[in-house]
């Protein structure tokens, strides 16, 4: 793990946003063993081969996940936006998600990289 990307997580103002990024960290550690991560356009990036497979960012009010290389993906419906090549799921406060099924999502995507 880099430590850049853990003191972006520890650094949030917001403890609902740390835990959120904490347990998509923790999606990308399982879909993607041997991930590389950096904190690039002040954001954590995760790389498998030298190639983008995720990022995390957040806003104000929200914490967003954006897998790449998504166009072959089947997606669950309404929860991801984006165009074809990267699709971005948004959180908010109290909003939860399915590791699992991101797991799988990413694994998916990240297959090919």
């Amino acid at each position: 793990m880099n430590q850049e990307v853990t003191d972006f997580i520890e650094a949030l103002k917001e403890p609902w946003q740390a835990e959120l990024s904490t347990n998509l960290r923790e999606v990308v550690f399982q879909a993607i063993p041997d991930v590389q991560e950096r904190i690039q356009y002040k954001k954590p990036h995760f790389l498998k081969n030298g190639k983008y497979a995720a990022v995390i960012s957040t806003s104000k009010d929200a914490v967003s996940f954006t897998i790449f290389n998504a166009a072959e993906l089947e997606l669950p419906g309404g929860m991801f936006d984006g165009p074809t090549e990267s699709k971005t799921l948004k959180l908010r406060k109290g909003d939860t998600f399915d590791s699992g099924q991101l797991v799988s999502l990413l694994k998916q995507a990240s297959g090919s990289l």
